[in-house]
């Protein structure tokens, strides 16, 4: 069985964000770079369907050199091979963007099934998973916390929370899969995988050599413009409501709800 898993890399959310003095981006500088968590839990469910069923797990990710630090980091764990497109052209790609790039990276390979992170945990959007399965035209199913592969390797069943209860799809493979938390638990990388990780081959790869064009991707391809960002709105301290009993709290309450609060 071969799975790939499409992976991102995001800000440590332990980062301190700002925005950059152009008001459409954040200020890179100091700011660790980690794999996107959901695709942890990608990579993991890649390697433990490796372990049961044998093949490989490649890696693809879309973004700048410092990324191969977080393909190595998944190949440290166990994955087999990475690829990673680096191209000025991609810069500014919207989630379309970067699934056009992934799907012509994809088209050629042989797979079984595709993983990604449900979301990036920097934008937050949630998208790509399922904008990459229809432009490869196979089947996807997302937020999945349990994955079970038929025998013959032939179907998945998925299961995913909905409100009071859980829902079981099945689909055939080929299928593309997004990872919720609680999938799995992600493991740590072994010291001997991170020595054989170095010498793991990870292809880097431009625009031209995956015959797209520079317009259906970056800034000049995105259908989904930023025009502003802008820190949330300062939260006011609360208010202690003061009364010696509850009985003087509650009428205190009831009294700034409406002369200060006007709710009521």
């Amino acid at each position: 069985m071969n799975i790939l898993v499409c992976l991102k890399q995001v800000p440590d959310t332990e980062s301190q964000i700002k925005i950059a003095p152009d008001g459409m981006s954040i200020a890179t500088d100091n700011i660790k770079w980690i794999m996107n968590p959901y695709d942890e839990y990608a990579v993991e469910e890649a390697l433990r369907l490796k372990e049961k069923f044998g093949g490989e797990v490649t890696i693809i990710s879309v973004g700048p050199k410092r990324v191969t630090e977080s393909i190595r980091t998944a190949l440290a764990m166990g994955a087999d091979k990475g690829i990673l497109v680096d191209d000025p052209a991609i810069t500014g790609s919207d989630s379309l963007g970067t699934a056009r790039v992934l799907a012509a990276v994809i088209k050629d390979l042989d797979y079984n099934i595709i993983l990604c992170g449900k979301q990036g945990m920097d934008d937050d959007y949630g998208i790509v998973g399922s904008t990459l399965a229809e432009l490869l035209n196979i089947p996807q199913i997302s937020i999945v916390l349990k994955l079970e592969v038929s025998e013959d390797a032939s179907t998945v069943k998925a299961h995913r929370e909905v409100e009071g209860g859980s829902m079981v799809i099945e689909a055939s493979l080929p299928v593309l899969i997004t990872a919720q938390k609680g999938l799995n638990e992600p493991r740590y990388a072994s010291l001997p995988g991170i020595m054989k990780a170095k010498k793991k081959p990870l292809d880097i790869k431009a625009i031209a050599d995956l015959g797209l064009d520079a317009n259906q991707v970056g800034e000049s391809g995105a259908k989904i413009k930023i025009n502003q960002i802008t820190p949330p709105e300062e939260r006011e301290a609360g208010k202690i409501v003061e009364g010696e009993t509850p009985q003087e709290m509650a009428a205190n309450l009831v009294r700034l709800l409406h002369e200060e609060a006007k709710i009521i």
